[in-house]
């Protein structure tokens, strides 16, 4: 039995705290919650600072240059499908009554990846070495996210890490299924894409010079259209056979990189912004964030973090900095006094189911069940979101490459319309 000092909020937005007795830290937070307390912050009596944050999730300590160089050799090849694998096979080890190094060691031993094998030797290295797993987990950079190391915190913290890797490997398990549902959905649409863009260069570059050169007309009286369609052949021929042209590519690679690293840097928010605009896809972001902050929430909720803990952690799963921003603010509210459902309501990011299940869960003090529960529902709708955008995507590609091979033929044939009209009006 320990004691914890408390900091939360009661149902008419009081602030409180105290002390309570429990057994665990879990059990702390349901305590104070059959109280009808909305706990904020949990410290462990007789330590400096939460043991369940002793490491902040979402900040892990800045690696060196050698030990970055190390951790890329090591783990740069470790798929998240090779984490989703490893997750299952802990939470199944673990069920079984295992120790936790004997689960290592094994799972170590029935691994064929490089990769995985070295990792894995790290791990029971550590762990031998009287480490904690999640901190163990914390040295591997670029593989473990802040919600595994701090699933696997509170898991190790609260005696239950059974619950908590059977949680993080059905988290994982849905992240998986969303990224091989996309990208099964994105083939014939690339596919359709990437021929129509090489059939539309090589009838351009090639095929249009040859039939244009059979007719009689100067360029200047030409058709518009026409003319249009040969500067871009013109074009496209001299990027490749002029000095001028592999300038002018080194410029639009130049522009195209810097546009990349402007989206995950400065302008973040503004590109994030642009795609919850896109129509349809917006949706289908918006509809996918939503699940996972039900499920991840629900997660952590349940594993005994405090409701302010667990924002920090889900604001980094959405996908989107304009979400997460939302998330911070809500963060900020609730410290403040405020309950969880009327900020997330405010933010106007966050569709009113969520939010009343929110609410009915503060008020019946079960948050972690109903959110757990609502985010299957949520998954269903992100699938029916992601089979509709699918669904619409390839008709607008091939309307778009239709547009695009239709004005290539009418440009190429209306020299020769306008030829055999003239010469039948002689």
């Amino acid at each position: 039995m320990g004691q914890y000092s408390y900091k939360a909020v009661d149902r008419g937005g009081v602030h409180v705290a105290g002390v309570v007795d429990a057994t665990d830290r879990r059990s702390a937070v349901a305590l104070l919650t059959d109280q009808g307390h909305f706990v904020m912050e949990l410290v462990e009596r007789g330590h400096g600072h939460d043991i369940a944050s002793a490491e902040s999730p979402s900040r892990s300590p800045e690696p060196t240059a050698v030990a970055g160089f190390i951790d890329c050799l090591h783990n740069g090849r470790v798929s998240s499908r090779d984490v989703l694998a490893m997750t299952t096979q802990l939470s199944t080890a673990v069920r079984a009554g295992l120790p936790l190094l004997n689960c290592l060691e094994l799972m170590r031993k029935q691994q064929r990846k490089p990769a995985m094998k070295r990792m894995f030797e790290r791990l029971t290295k550590a762990v031998s070495g009287g480490k904690a797993l999640s901190e163990a987990l914390a040295e591997h950079q670029g593989v473990f996210n802040a919600l595994y190391l701090s699933m696997i915190r509170v898991g190790e913290t609260g005696g239950i890490l059974e619950q908590t890797s059977t949680q993080l490997a059905a988290i994982l398990s849905r992240e998986e299924k969303i990224k091989s549902n996309m990208k099964t959905a994105a083939a014939y649409p690339i596919f359709l894409l990437g021929l129509g863009l090489a059939s539309a260069v090589l009838v351009v570059t090639v095929m249009l010079p040859k039939i244009l050169g059979t007719v009689d007309m100067s360029t200047a009286v030409m058709p518009l259209p026409t003319r249009m369609l040969l500067s871009a052949s013109h074009f496209m021929r001299s990027i490749f056979t002029s000095i001028g042209g592999w300038i002018v590519l080194a410029v639009l690679i130049g522009c195209f990189v810097a546009l990349r690293r402007w989206t995950k840097t400065t302008g973040r928010v503004q590109w994030d912004v642009f795609r919850l605009k896109i129509p349809v896809l917006g949706a289908v972001l918006r509809t996918i964030a939503v699940g996972r902050f039900a499920r991840t929430l629900g997660a952590l909720t349940q594993g005994g973090v405090t409701i302010l803990e667990s924002l920090a952690v889900v604001r980094d799963t959405l996908g989107n900095e304009v979400l997460a921003r939302a998330i911070d603010e809500v963060a900020e509210k609730v410290k403040r006094g405020e309950s969880l459902a009327d900020p997330l309501e405010q933010s106007g990011h966050f569709p009113p189911l969520l939010v009343q299940i929110v609410a009915i869960g503060e008020q019946t003090g079960k948050l972690d069940e109903l959110l757990l529960n609502a985010a299957d529902t949520f998954d269903a709708d992100a699938d029916a979101a992601i089979s509709r955008f699918m669904a619409v995507f390839p008709a607008v590609l091939i309307l778009a490459l239709a547009v695009v091979i239709g004005f290539i033929i009418a440009a190429a044939l209306l020299p020769i319309v306008m030829m055999s009209l003239g010469a039948g009006a002689v």
